[in-house]
């Protein structure tokens, strides 16, 4: 983010996700309404993307074909030089996405023209 940034950012943070211009995976982002003062001045003083916030959708999936499990989705566009190289679904439960969830991880998204 850029300064100086206007006082009105601080009031509409619930709305945002915040990561860093060059990271990746979920290091170092922050979701707006998660955010305290110290985080909100660290955020401002570095390279910060604010991204409006999109809550994922939910799933009911079926774990060893016997239990089943509410887990959040979202669908992920990997780039790579401005181009897209693969689409991906993510499943999991809590704020970001962990590969110890049961019936949690990456599912295969096929593209279809239809």
């Amino acid at each position: 983010m850029s300064l100086p940034v206007p006082p009105k950012y601080w009031s509409q943070r619930r709305q945002l996700f915040f990561k860093p211009a060059n990271g990746y995976g979920s290091k170092a982002t922050y979701r707006g309404d998660k955010l305290t003062k110290r985080v909100w001045d660290d955020i401002l003083n570095a390279d910060y993307v604010a991204q409006t916030l999109a809550p994922p959708s939910e799933r009911v999936v079926a774990v060893d074909g016997i239990q089943t499990c509410d887990l959040k989705l979202d669908v992920r566009a990997y780039v790579y030089r401005g181009e897209v190289q693969l689409f991906a679904a993510r499943l999991y439960q809590g704020q970001t996405t962990n590969f110890r969830t049961q019936g949690g991880g990456f599912a295969p998204v096929y593209i279809t023209n239809t």
